[in-house]
């Protein structure tokens, strides 16, 4: 039986190889979850056992030892670590702890900002000048990075003077998060991937490897950007709160994250602020793990002071994980809508971001082959927002002999034709056209909601029908009756009778949706917007030629040849026909190409009362706009409507225009009469 000794020093040796791979070379080889899970083990058995505590312990130490490659930098106040808090109860938790040490009845003010997962930096400036910029390290020393940092936008190499702040100290030396905002995550991603080069495995990652650049024209060349969350030491300036201090370096000339960044009264009040923050984390252009919560009294603060790796007077309260660890039970194929063939892990069950996952997408076999996936594998499990999961990387240490590589198979596993892959793709494909995989996936697409939005028609409701014969083509849902349809399993009179007007309804439709419904290659909903209002219609989309295609603005070669092949197939243009025939009508983009909300990017926050968000939508992407998920640079207009949430603090932070539903109606009248 292990004893507690020989426990507290396994996990001390597990933790301290984890922080080298997280801290010190950015490769991660467990979730954050089981990170937490194990030094919050080593705590309990410290407190258990505190004879056996060691001044080397990881208890006791933060991050890792710089890497050598880059010249140290010895902070003058330590980048301290924060306790974590996992739920409500340890949030007032550490409120109590507060109010004991002080000796206080009731809670003091609390400074709130979501907690960015990034790589934290420290910058120094002597009269306003950066002199130097560090990585945390292991919270003593950190790594010379200032030729790297000079390159990032968002970093001032000269701060300046403001009225309302006073002159720029002598000395300040500011901390903040380095990060990478989602969508220039994706760009660098894509762009890496077409190049084949190695992708980063999130934004972190991402972050963290191109700020440890040897060649800072490299790091230049990455889209890093910086929140700023707090002071070391400042000399010539006084401040007495976090609060204050954060708005005076702000108006200094640095970033910091004003626009989520709220003073609390009382403990609840933080509790509400964590709980909306986790509601909203995904649609934030950024990437947060949790939230920080720290005294906003500053003399208080320095009454509260320090434990070994931590201040007393701050906690993060750390979120549900978006990575976790699981293991592959299988690697099965799932066949899609165009015949791709995507190997999908089968796991051991395991809650990622409150949702529990059973699959995760492997995309290709070059993707398995290049990390090095096996069945029995335990990996890490990947969850952001409404991403489908997937596996990010293998756990090779946990590796016990027993792992069985995987092989693509030759043939599609639903209908035993040979499998294609076309040169140039990473993707095998299954050719026939009546394979049924095929077909269930195609009808899963067509009623979805951003395609014709059948409501009402479930997977399970479609393989039904297929299996039946009900249906064969689109045209077919057009033909249904209410006998047939109660003939389902599970399908009561009320359920059909809405399951048939949902039908009906989705006749009168927009001609993107239509374009989108039809499931052409490389064609989402972005490409089919553009296409419906450069050709107006099915029938001229159809008699396309390349040249025309790929004329138009952000339509290129590939996606041309998959328009031109779709329609040269003779069974698709009398799929339209008939579909056309069964009564369903499409609405011409209005105000074309010379519309005034051509080229523009909308977000929409909050309930509008003349119109749903899918209404909205095609309101704008109709007239030539586009409708981005959350509120970055280059959007143009922010509509808020009722009850609208952290995209409008956002929106402010940048400078946007923001639009109430009446301006935003009146702009799309106008729109409609020039």
């Amino acid at each position: 039986m292990t004893g507690p000794l020989q426990e507290i020093e396994n996990l001390r040796k597990q933790i301290r190889h984890h922080n080298r791979q997280y801290y010190t070379l950015d490769s991660p080889e467990i979730s954050d979850a089981e990170y937490d899970r194990l030094f919050r083990r080593l705590q309990e058995l410290e407190e258990a056992h505190p004879a056996l505590i060691t001044p080397d312990s990881p208890t006791r130490e933060v991050g890792a030892p710089p890497l050598e490659t880059f010249a140290p930098v010895r902070h003058r106040v330590p980048m301290l670590s924060l306790q974590n808090a996992f739920n409500d109860f340890e949030i007032t938790e550490f409120d109590a702890r507060v109010r004991r040490f002080l000796a206080i009845p009731d809670s003091p003010p609390y400074m709130v900002e979501p907690k960015i997962d990034g790589l934290a930096v420290e910058l120094v400036y002597r009269d306003g000048k950066l002199t130097t910029a560090s990585t945390r390290g292991d919270g003593f020393v950190g790594e010379n990075v200032t030729a790297n940092v000079r390159t990032i936008l968002a970093v001032p190499v000269a701060l300046s003077e403001h009225p309302e702040a006073g002159p720029v100290p002598k000395l300040l030396e500011v901390r903040g998060e380095v990060y990478m905002e989602k969508d220039a995550f994706e760009s660098l991603n894509r762009a890496r991937r077409a190049r084949g080069e190695p992708v980063f495995a999130n934004p972190r990652n991402a972050a963290a490897g191109s700020l440890r650049q040897l060649d800072f024209r490299v790091t230049a060349k990455r889209p890093l950007t910086m929140f700023c969350y707090g002071v070391g030491i400042v000399r010539g300036a006084d401040f007495s709160s976090q609060m204050q201090m954060m708005k005076a370096i702000q108006r200094w000339g640095l970033r910091v994250n004003a626009g989520m960044m709220e003073r609390c009264e009382s403990i609840e009040a933080v509790v509400d602020y964590c709980r909306r923050v986790e509601r909203l984390r995904h649609s934030l252009p950024y990437e947060i793990d949790g939230v920080v919560v720290k005294v906003d009294d500053l003399p208080l603060q320095a009454r509260l002071g320090q434990v070994s790796r931590s201040p007393r007077w701050a906690v993060a309260h750390k979120f549900s994980p978006s990575t976790e660890t699981s293991r592959i039970l299988k690697i099965a194929l799932q066949v899609g809508r165009t015949g791709a063939l995507t190997p999908v892990a089968h796991l051991e069950p395991v809650s990622v971001g409150g949702v529990v996952v059973k699959r995760a997408t492997l995309h290709n076999e070059d993707e398995i082959r290049k990390k090095d996936i096996r069945e029995g594998d335990t990996v890490i499990v990947q969850r952001a927002g409404d991403v489908i999961p997937e596996v990010v990387g293998v756990v090779t240490s946990g590796r016990t002999g027993a792992e069985r590589p995987f092989v693509m198979p030759a043939h599609c596993p639903a209908c035993g034709a040979g499998a294609v892959r076309k040169e140039g793709e990473a993707v095998l494909r299954c050719p026939n056209p009546a394979c049924p995989a095929q077909a269930k996936e195609f009808f899963k697409h067509f009623v979805s909601k951003a395609a014709m939005n059948i409501d009402g028609l479930g997977e399970k409701t479609l393989l039904q029908m297929l299996v039946g014969g009900l249906v064969r083509e689109p045209a077919d849902l057009y033909s249904l009756r209410t006998e047939a349809l109660l003939a389902l399993d599970r399908m009561a009179e009320k359920s059909v009778e809405n399951l048939l007007r949902s039908i009906e309804r989705s006749k009168r439709t927009t001609l993107a949706r239509v374009i989108y419904a039809l499931g052409i290659r490389h064609v989402g909903q972005h490409t089919a917007e553009i296409l419906a209002r450069q050709f107006g219609s099915i029938e001229r989309l159809q008699d396309t030629t390349e040249e025309e295609l790929t004329a138009v603005h952000e339509i290129g070669p590939q996606i041309a040849e998959e328009i031109l092949s779709y329609f040269a197939d003779e069974s698709n243009r009398q799929g339209i026909r008939r579909l056309l025939e069964k009564g369903v009508t499409y609405e011409a983009p209005a105000g074309g190409l010379s519309s005034g909300l051509t080229g523009k990017t909308f977000v929409l926050t909050g309930a509008l009362e003349s119109m749903t968000r899918s209404e909205a939508r095609d309101v704008i992407t109709a007239r030539g706009g586009r409708l981005a998920s959350s509120v970055s640079g280059s959007t143009d207009y922010v509509v808020a409507g009722d009850s609208p949430g952290s995209k409008l603090r956002r929106a402010a932070e940048l400078g946007i225009e923001i639009l109430d539903e009446q301006r935003f109606l009146a702009m799309v009248s106008a729109g409609d009469e020039s």
